[in-house]
């Protein structure tokens, strides 16, 4: 009896299973393709994390062919057509990431930048920007272990950031329409300061920012930006080319080429492009002749030249006084405040290090823009 009700309740729970089946067939072909699609986007992420695009390619199209809601395949496949310089193709990839996916941030910045640098579609772009910003989402932090609101703040960030560089763009398609070059303008400086609030340790947007009030004509915060680019990474060479042309026009020569020199330094150490180094020398040498022809400087310099005088007559008077010594034979390495001549070679120490990243650091023309307090900035 207990064999025949076993029987009887398999039976019956197969039938159920083929009926379900029967009436929901839509459902289990769906999951059957959600399955094969997602074995050839497991191949395509293989052959991605080996760099073998090509076959990366094949596999995500595919496997998205077969199942086409797999966003994180269609933002993968956008990164890749945009290595091989198919802009028209990444777009449409990163459009189908974000359209399975409406909060997937990082394909709509994506979209963005290739339609705003690359196709010139400046309106599409600033309207992904702008979803971005006006996307809202939870915020939620678990100490150690999750927290999602400094990511949503880089992302409203970057986002302003891209808008104003977006507007700068269109500006420059103004052709000699001053209005619409001034307007645009206008609206990129207002998207750089929106970024910076959320963000003022960016030295891309300061020096964007800079780079925005410099064509607009407002130089005092173009150099007060300029400074605050500098401070962030001394070591850009971009801000302080910059700062010296605005320097220069401005009339203060000795500054002028205090920043075209650490420039043309930096250009010099990351072996930038030969034509880019003969410009700046240039610019460097039409700066030299207007330091040399300023009454300003030539009194600077006077002063300097007293000074050394007055010192090298103190030290002179000091060395009488000093009784030379036999020589010694030198067992360490010669030091000296910041190098270190070891074997016949010059070698750098930290404290030159140092030393150099504050001198690149400083911005002696600060003082000629009427700066705010530190505390304000950051």
């Amino acid at each position: 009896m207990k064999k025949l009700l076993s029987a009887l309740f398999s039976l019956f729970v197969l039938a159920a299973i083929v009926t379900a089946a029967y009436f929901n067939l839509d459902f289990i072909k769906a999951q059957a393709a959600k399955v094969e699609g997602m074995y050839y986007v497991y191949k395509g992420d293989k052959s991605y994390s080996k760099l073998q695009m090509q076959k990366a390619i094949g596999f995500y199209n595919k496997g998205l062919s077969i199942y086409p809601e797999h966003y994180e395949a269609w933002y993968n496949l956008g990164n890749i057509y945009v290595a091989y310089e198919d802009y028209e193709s990444a777009l449409y990839a990163y459009s189908q990431a974000f359209k399975y996916n409406p909060r997937m941030m990082v394909a709509r910045m994506n979209y963005g930048i290739i339609s705003a640098e690359k196709s010139g579609d400046f309106d599409s772009a600033l309207e992904q920007y702008n979803k971005i910003i006006k996307t809202k989402r939870k915020l939620l932090s678990i100490p150690y272990v999750f927290n999602n609101k400094v990511s949503y703040k880089d992302n409203k960030a970057i986002a302003y950031y891209n808008i104003g560089v977006t507007y700068r763009l269109k500006s420059l398609y103004a052709n000699d329409n001053w209005e619409e070059q001034r307007k645009y303008l206008a609206k990129a400086i207002d998207a750089y300061k929106k970024s910076i609030k959320i963000n003022p340790n960016s030295y891309d947007t300061q020096y964007n920012l800079g780079l925005a009030y410099h064509i607009s004509g407002n130089y005092t915060d173009a150099g007060k930006s300029y400074c605050n680019a500098i401070k962030i990474a001394p070591m850009n060479y971009e801000a302080h080319y910059n700062l010296a042309i605005l320097l220069k026009k401005l009339g203060h020569y000795q500054e002028a080429y205090d920043e075209i020199d650490k420039a043309s330094t930096l250009i010099s150490a990351i072996d930038e492009n030969p034509a880019t180094r003969q410009y700046v020398s240039i610019v460097m040498n039409d700066i030299m002749r207007n330091v040399y022809h300023n009454e300003e400087y030539k009194k600077y310099l006077q002063n300097i030249l007293e000074e050394e005088k007055r010192k090298t007559k103190i030290l002179s008077k000091k060395d009488r006084k000093v009784k030379p010594e036999k020589d010694k034979e030198q067992k360490e390495p010669i030091r000296s405040r910041g190098i270190d001549f070891i074997n016949g070679k010059i070698v750098a120490t930290d404290e030159l290090d140092k030393a150099m990243l504050e001198n690149f650091g400083k911005c002696s023309a600060m003082s000629y823009f009427n700066p705010v307090e530190e505390d304000e900035l950051f």
